[in-house]
C-alpha cells in the first residue's frame, strides 16, 4: 500500500505537475483518511466501498470539519482512487457520485418518539436473529454510538449490572447509560443467543453474524433498511439517522449540550450545537402546524 501511496504523490509531482501546496494538501487528505481506515474501520483502502467513504464524510462532519473542507477531501480520495484504477490496483472509485452540500449545512433527518418505538417494535424476538437484531437497534437508540462503534463493541465492553458501555473512539474512551429496556435486550442476548451463535468460543465480539463472526457495517446497514421496510416507516432511516434522534431527542427532554457532546464524542461542541438548531426548527414546525393564527 505504502507503495501505491507514494507512486500517488510522484504521479501529481511529475505528471500532474501539481504545485507543492496542492500536493501537500492531497496527500495529507489521503493520509487521513488511510489512517481513519486503519484505526477505525480495520480495513486497507482498496477494500472500501461507497459506504466506507459516506461514513467517512459523517466522521469528519461529527469532528466539525466543514462542509467545503469535506468536498476538498473528496476531490482528494477521487483522485487518488482515479490513480488507482490507472496502476490495475482498483475496479472502481468508491468516491465517485458523493457529494457534499457547500452552502448552508442542512439538518439531519429525525425520527419522532412514535416512529423509534415502531422500529424497535419491528425484531421479533422469536429466533437468534431476532433477539441479536432486537438488542443491536436498542443499544444503538440508548447511547447514539456511530455505526462503526457498534460493530467495534466486544462483550467485555457492556456493564449489564452497572446499565452501561464503554465505547472506546481514537484511542478515547467514554461511558454512555443504558435505560432499562435495552439493559435487558442485550442481557437477553448476551447470556441466551450469543452463545448459540458465535462460531468460535474464543469469539470477543459482542454483536456477531448468522456464520458467528463479528458484524460487518454492510451487515448490519441492510439489518436496518429491512426493519424500515417491515416499519413502513416514509424516511430514509440509517444508523446516523438513530445517532441523530438520540441527540435531538435527549435534547427536547431537557439534557444539555456538553453531556450530549459527551456521550456523542464529539471534540467540538460545535458539532452537537446542530442538534439545538434542529429542535428549534421543529417547534416551528409545530407552532405553524398548529396555531390557529399561523395558517
Amino acid at each position: 500500500m505504502s507503495n501505491l501511496i507514494d507512486g500517488y504523490q510522484a504521479f501529481l509531482t511529475d505528471v500532474k505537475q501539481a504545485s507543492p501546496n496542492t500536493i501537500a494538501s492531497y496527500m495529507r487528505d489521503v493520509h487521513q483518511y488511510v489512517s481513519y481506515l486503519n484505526t477505525v474501520m480495520h480495513m486497507d483502502v482498496l477494500e472500501a466501498d461507497r459506504d466506507t467513504v459516506c461514513d467517512y464524510t459523517h466522521w469528519l462532519a461529527d469532528r466539525g470539519k466543514s462542509p467545503a473542507t469535506i468536498s476538498r477531501t473528496l476531490a482528494s480520495l477521487k483522485s487518488f482512487y482515479n490513480y488507482a484504477i490507472s496502476q490495475g490496483a482498483a475496479q472502481s472509485n468508491p468516491v465517485r457520485n458523493i457529494h457534499v452540500e457547500k452552502s448552508e449545512k442542512k439538518l439531519p433527518q429525525i425520527l419522532t418518539g412514535k416512529e423509534v418505538e415502531l422500529l424497535l417494535e419491528q425484531p421479533k424476538c422469536t429466533d437468534l436473529k431476532g433477539y441479536r437484531d432486537k438488542a443491536m437497534l436498542e443499544l444503538l437508540y440508548a447511547t447514539g454510538i456511530r455505526v462503526t462503534e457498534l460493530i467495534s463493541l466486544n462483550v467485555s465492553d457492556v456493564s449489564l449490572t452497572g446499565s452501561f458501555i464503554k465505547c472506546t473512539s481514537n484511542q478515547r474512551m467514554r461511558i454512555i447509560p443504558l435505560y432499562p429496556a435495552a439493559v435487558k435486550a442485550l442481557g437477553d442476548y448476551i447470556n441466551e443467543i450469543r452463545p448459540k451463535l458465535i462460531a468460535d468460543p474464543e469469539e470477543t465480539s459482542l454483536f456477531v453474524n448468522l456464520s458467528g463472526e463479528r458484524m460487518s457495517r454492510q451487515g448490519f446497514w441492510k439489518i436496518i433498511k429491512h426493519y424500515q421496510e417491515t416499519a413502513k416507516i416514509d424516511k430514509d432511516i440509517t444508523p446516523h439517522t438513530l445517532r441523530h434522534s438520540f441527540a435531538a431527542h435527549l435534547l427536547e427532554n431537557g439534557a444539555d449540550l456538553r453531556s450530549i457532546q459527551e456521550m456523542l464524542g464529539h471534540s467540538d461542541i460545535s458539532s452537537t450545537q446542530i442538534y439545538a438548531q434542529l429542535v428549534k426548527q421543529n417547534l416551528k414546525n409545530v407552532y405553524n402546524k398548529f396555531h390557529p393564527k399561523a395558517q
